[in-house]
């Protein structure tokens, strides 16, 4: 008769000395950026498919389009569903339009629903535009405000009704239920970079003394107004990227704040035509510098010529903000990714354990999901081995990372770029 084996103990952990567990600390961005940016652009007035696609194939893509090379950028853009006919909507386009917007929001590329559109008056408009989106299973988390139309959320700046029990444009319930989780109540600040202590330096533009010292006195007067109880301020004088909130149904969701750097002012310039401003060089290099959190508020479907939606000046912008990805600087992704790591990396807990043979075990606990935990990077002590766990599990490999900016080393789990999907014309 064989004797019975006992199963092995796992290996015991070491205590790991205070002066070395001192030496890990999350880092704020994935590896090597400095800071993120989004650009989230509302659909407004974007004419037909034909230019929506050719959008988002010069933004997300290398690929040779109608305005040149694309720039091979991680860009979402935005849907409505009940619109005037002479904007793209989902219902106004046709079967290859729709079919276009369910892969991209399959992909991650479409990553926001701008309200259910201007014609969307009743609880009903909501259920269909919800059921179509089951139907073909196009998940949604991201709900942003339109203009004034009945479904919004914002019951000050955008005038919605959309939280509103007993309203005929009622439809929080279904939405929330749905699976959005962050609003955008049209909230825009002009402060260069969010999660970070807000300054107002990079406002005033010398070029333009009178315009943008009008738009810093703007903001030096929200903040102000904060603090003489004006609590519909208090994002922009907190400056931080995303708050938790109640909606006036009591559904509890995530609400963020967009940002125009344009010296102008938050509504001027938020087109295609903006951008040469809204990125320039000193915008971008502060944005870095301070290592925060952008997302940029913009209409990019806003064409003075739907045969070049974006113009020579606008498409020299985004290679530049490609330039600032490309050098380490700036990591440019989609709202929707962005918020994910935001709110993850805000509730991140974790502690630092010893193994034997002297590897490093760093154990998270959160309750964010794998995708929101990409690029999680932990900065720790030159040449000493680390592994991850996250919620008991080993992460799997990690990447060893050179030292960076700071001078320190890091790991990382791995920032995975969204699969760009074939698009039929």
């Amino acid at each position: 008769m064989s004797a019975i084996r006992e199963p092995l103990a796992p290996p015991a952990l070491e205590p790991v000395p205070a002066a070395l567990a001192e030496d890990v600390r999350p880092r704020r961005m994935p590896y090597p950026y400095r800071a993120m940016l989004a650009i989230c652009s509302d659909l407004d007035e974007t004419p037909d498919r034909h230019v929506y696609r050719e959008i988002m194939r010069f933004l997300n893509t290398t690929e040779r389009t109608a305005m040149g090379e694309g720039v091979g950028l991680e860009v979402g853009n935005t849907i409505y569903f009940d619109m005037p006919p002479d904007q793209f909507a989902y219902w106004n386009t046709d079967d290859a339009g729709r079919a276009m917007v369910r892969d991209l929001i399959r992909s991650g590329h479409i990553d926001c629903l701008h309200s259910y559109g201007e014609l969307a008056t009743t609880r009903a408009h909501a259920q269909r535009a919800l059921d179509e989106l089951a139907r073909h299973d196009c998940a949604l988390e991201v709900w942003l405000d339109h203009g004034t139309a009945p479904t919004n959320f914002g019951a000050d700046i955008m005038r919605g009704s959309g939280d509103l029990t007993g309203s005929p444009a009622y439809h929080a319930d279904l939405t929330c239920e749905f699976g959005v989780k962050y609003v955008w109540r049209g909230r825009v600040t002009s402060v260069i970079g969010q999660d970070i202590p807000r300054r107002l330096h990079g406002i005033f533009t010398p070029a333009h003394p009178l315009a943008s010292a009008r738009t810093l006195a703007k903001e030096f007067a929200k903040g102000a107004l904060v603090r003489w109880g004006r609590k519909n301020y208090a994002m922009h004088a907190s400056n931080a990227l995303l708050r938790p909130v109640a909606l006036r149904s009591g559904h509890a969701v995530w609400e963020f704040i967009r940002c125009n750097p344009h010296w102008g002012g938050v509504s001027c310039g938020e087109t295609a035509a903006g951008l040469p401003q809204a990125l320039r060089a000193d915008v971008l290099d502060r944005l870095a510098q301070r290592e925060g959190c952008m997302i940029l508020y913009t209409h990019l479907g806003k064409a003075q010529r739907a045969e070049q939606p974006l113009d020579a000046p606008a498409r020299a912008a985004l290679h530049r903000l490609a330039a600032h990805q490309d050098a380490g600087l700036i990591l440019v992704t989609t709202t929707r990714r962005l918020l994910g790591y935001t709110r993850a990396l805000r509730s991140l807990v974790w502690s630092v354990r010893g193994r034997c043979g002297g590897t490093l075990l760093i154990e998270v606990r959160s309750a964010a999901s794998p995708a929101d935990l990409a690029g999680l990077t932990f900065y720790v002590p030159r040449d000493t081995a680390v592994r991850m766990r996250i919620n008991g599990r080993d992460a799997g490999v990690v990447t060893r990372n050179g030292p960076d900016h700071t001078g320190r080393c890091s790991v990382s789990l791995p920032w995975r770029r969204l699969e760009y999907p074939p698009l039929a014309r």
